[in-house]
């Protein structure tokens, strides 16, 4: 079992930044992908960035050149550094954990809450 808790979500004016914080605790094992996906206000959820214990990331095109996604394998603790947001970031965000290489479930956070608001 793995635990996940996001953290670092709140109340943002357009253009302004947040980081984001996600720890996993319990069964963690390499190799490993973790994610941050989001929920916006009557959407779906969606893609937003990922990155593998080894350092590989992806982001959505919608966040690149604005988001930052990184991670602290000694932490267990994935980060996501939010630049010049948007009205449309308003969402909320879950963190991800999956192992790579076995058939394995995934595991979700219960997210936090970001608003893009002046």
């Amino acid at each position: 079992q793995v635990q996940l808790v996001e953290s670092g979500g709140g109340l943002v004016q357009p253009g302004g930044s947040l980081r984001l914080s996600c720890v996993a605790s319990g069964t963690i094992f390499s190799p490993n992908r973790m994610a941050w996906s989001r929920q916006g206000p009557g959407k779906e959820r969606e893609f937003v960035a990922d990155i593998t214990s080894a350092g590989s990331t992806n982001y959505a095109d919608s966040v690149k050149g604005r988001f930052t996604i990184s991670r602290d394998n000694a932490k267990n603790t994935m980060y996501l550094q939010m630049s010049n947001l948007k009205p449309e970031d308003t969402a909320v965000y879950y963190c991800y954990y999956v192992r790579l290489g076995v058939l394995s479930n995934g595991y979700w956070g219960q997210g936090t809450q970001v608003t893009v608001s002046s």
